[in-house]
């Protein structure tokens, strides 16, 4: 549990850029050069926003990198102080086709919520996904469904307008039907959640200076900025990977689904970085850094044979200077620690196909090769 409070606190940070509100644009043409509908309004209140975590991120039962961003408001890590409520947004005109009442986040315990998951249709193809508004619009709130249940409604709204308001952190993503990533190798893996394929960067759907605004308070720099979440090379190690016969990413069962889960892939922010997500480390769901950051997970083939990661603790260091947490930082880069947590063995046995086993509480000198304990995951 401590691993996983330190990861969520390192996304938190309480310096501010100026921003402008949605009044403060002037609308421009529908499309941009690729044809594709451009958005004239910010999701959010950006003077309210601190910082935005990029697609991409590993966090808990959050195994394979998450198909959305996160903006955190004004007072996300101050404590003791009033809650700032950020108004939410319409970036084009569109409909609220889809509202979900969400009163519980699965696990092995529960956690008990009351916000909500909507989704506004800008086209039959594009669409603005929101998750964990505190409250609706009042228009939109009449139409709403009772906790834990779920709507399909039809109602209109305007660029810029207000479809409601959160304090803390809420998510966000567009879909376009129109882009299949191509990063993922086997798409039919992810039809328990259809739209993932059609996740891009959301800040090439902004007008300037939106766009620029957005970019700002990110913590990525690298290209693409808003992030990505398709790694997968074809008979590379690098990507996200299922236990055999468990369905894919839909998992076993809806409260623990992620157990199966397997990513191999570069941290959000710092995309230099080797990522181990395992959806089951000693029964917990846990993300890791590599000693030696090596070998390069793209270059891990068939042909390679057996691999091993010792598996470490990382943080965020600005330069030579740990981050202190308190800032936004550009350009940060993670360091891992000495000390070796575990150790998995890989091995790409066909180019769809890998041989895992993860040694806990161990070092390489404790580990030779696989055992009976191994297990295979797929794409």
């Amino acid at each position: 549990m401590k691993f996983l409070l330190n990861i969520i606190v390192v996304i938190l940070v309480t310096f501010i850029f100026s921003s402008c509100n949605p009044a403060d644009f002037t609308p421009e043409e529908e499309s941009g050069a690729d044809g594709n509908i451009m958005f004239d309004y910010p999701p959010f209140d950006l003077s309210k926003v601190v910082v935005i975590e990029p697609l991409g991120a590993m966090i808990g039962n959050h195994v394979t990198p998450i198909d959305h961003q996160y903006y955190m408001a004004l007072d996300h890590m101050l404590q003791d102080a009033a809650q700032t409520i950020v108004d939410v947004y319409s970036p084009a005109s569109g409909t609220v086709t889809q509202i979900q009442h969400m009163s519980s986040l699965p696990g092995d315990e529960a956690i008990q919520i009351d916000d909500y998951r909507i989704v506004i249709e800008h086209t039959s193809t594009i669409s603005s996904v929101y998750i964990h508004l505190d409250t609706l619009s009042e228009k939109i709130a009449a139409v709403a469904p009772l906790p834990g249940e779920y709507a399909s409604v039809n109602v209109a709204v305007g660029a810029g307008e207000t479809i409601g308001y959160y304090s803390g952190t809420i998510d966000y993503n567009v879909v376009d039907e129109d882009i299949v990533l191509t990063g993922f190798v086997n798409p039919d893996s992810y039809q328990a959640e259809p739209w993932k394929i059609h996740i891009p960067d959301p800040f090439d759907y902004f007008h300037e200076p939106i766009r620029s605004q957005l970019i700002e308070k990110c913590l990525r720099t690298a290209e693409p900025v808003g992030g990505k979440i398709d790694y997968d090379i074809d008979g590379k190690l690098i990507g996200s990977w299922f236990k055999e016969n468990t369905n894919g990413y839909a998992g076993l069962g809806q409260e623990n689904y992620w157990v199966g889960h397997l990513s191999v892939v570069y941290h959000n922010v710092d995309p230099e970085h080797v990522i181990v997500s395992l959806g089951s480390y000693k029964n917990q769901p846990l993300q890791f850094g590599v000693k030696s950051n090596s070998p390069d997970p793209a270059d891990v083939s068939v042909a390679t044979g057996q691999i091993l990661y010792e598996l470490v603790d990382y943080d965020y260091y600005d330069g030579d200077v740990r981050w202190d947490r308190e800032s936004l930082v550009k350009g940060l880069k993670l360091r891992n620690s000495d000390f070796v947590q575990g150790v998995v063995l890989f091995q790409l046995i066909e180019d769809r196909k890998l041989k895992v086993e993860i040694f806990p509480d161990t070092s390489a000198a404790g580990v030779g090769t696989f055992t009976e304990n191994a297990m295979i995951y797929v794409r």
